[in-house]
């Protein structure tokens, strides 16, 4: 009877220990558990999920800390996936989107021992274990707009957007910001053409919308879409025009029609505020902003479709950003600002 006891006893810990192993990294560390939830999109969606979880990797290659992730098919599975990653006493909890505000809010309120983090979000009241992270998307999006406006042939531009709101019009007029700095620059009027799917899914709809732009006269697209963006991307490649990513460098899903992309460094977000944790700072509580500073915005240091030139003269804004000359837009009512400036 008592070997039996035993043997279960072991079984039991064992099945514990395997609790947060599933699509797990551990190297060793076992004070510290930190995972992420991925919104719909999942950790391969070539954007600011698969940016997270590759912070979270460089944060277990460099602290030993165990990292782990749960993919969400679809909104329902936020809260439940939250939970199940308590449930793996799991310290420092990622969530990976704004679609999971109202979870965070459950969940850090069940759970007041765990901290949280969310990507994308800022809360009026942020609760004492929760931190928001949020991102000065326009900054890297000025550069992509600048680079656009200097490359441009057609003199048309466009932005396809996943869905509308405060997180991705920063994009939009950052984008649009740019380009008209390069039209001004360069002495001639440049059109952007902007329109939101309403969807970080629906490659069909991207597709069809940038096509139509593309047909149009536009021969530079750039996509806030999401997973979406990938339609964008195929429609560059069907027309032989080019085509700017976003959060990641996606030149690879299209190595002769990517100009740039617009980088949302997620991953360099999550591996500082991981470390921070880690080393027993408050991190709860608070909205910690990132943006071409701190490094957690950008594009990426070479492209082999870009003048070389204009890549340069990028990098000289880029300096005037960070340093406060240019401060560029993140919603209508600052590029309307402005746009008086120029």
């Amino acid at each position: 009877m008592k070997k039996i006891l035993i043997a279960l006893l072991l079984i039991l810990s064992l099945l514990a220990f395997a609790g947060c192993s599933t699509n797990t990294k551990d190297n060793g560390n076992d004070e510290f558990i930190v995972a992420m939830v991925t919104n719909s999109g999942g950790v391969n969606d070539e954007s600011f999920n698969s940016s997270a979880w590759e912070g979270l990797q460089r944060l277990s290659d460099e602290t030993g800390v165990k990292v782990t992730y749960l993919e969400s098919n679809q909104a329902t599975d936020y809260l439940t996936n939250l939970d199940k990653l308590a449930d793996q006493n799991c310290n420092l909890i990622w969530a990976i989107g704004f679609g999971m505000a109202d979870s965070i809010i459950t969940a850090s309120s069940n759970n007041p021992d765990i901290n949280y983090a969310i990507v994308d979000y800022s809360y009026e009241e942020t609760p004492s274990n929760v931190t928001g992270v949020m991102f000065r998307a326009q900054e890297s999006s000025f550069l992509v707009g600048y680079i656009a406006g200097k490359t441009t042939k057609s003199n048309q531009v466009g932005f396809v957007g996943g869905i509308e709101n405060d997180v991705n019009v920063q994009f939009e007029y950052g984008y649009k910001a740019g380009v008209d700095y390069a039209s001004k620059e360069l002495g001639k009027e440049i059109l952007v053409s902007s329109q939101y799917i309403e969807s970080f899914g629906d490659t069909a709809k991207a597709k069809a919308t940038a096509s139509k732009m593309l047909l149009d006269g536009c021969d530079i697209i750039f996509h806030a879409a999401g997973g979406a963006g990938v339609g964008v991307i195929e429609a560059a490649k069907d027309a032989n025009k080019y085509v700017i990513g976003v959060d990641k460098d996606q030149i690879s899903l299209a190595p002769e029609n990517v100009l740039t992309s617009s980088l949302k460094l997620v991953g360099n977000a999550v591996d500082i505020i991981s470390k921070d944790f880690i080393n027993g700072e408050n991190i709860g509580g608070k909205t910690l902003t990132f943006g071409l500073k701190e490094d957690c915005v950008g594009i990426p240091d070479s492209n082999p479709n870009m003048d070389p030139k204009i890549y340069e003269d990028a990098m000289k804004l880029k300096q005037k950003i960070v340093d406060g000359f240019i401060q560029p837009p993140s919603n209508r009512q600052e590029y309307d600002e402005y746009k008086l400036t120029l």
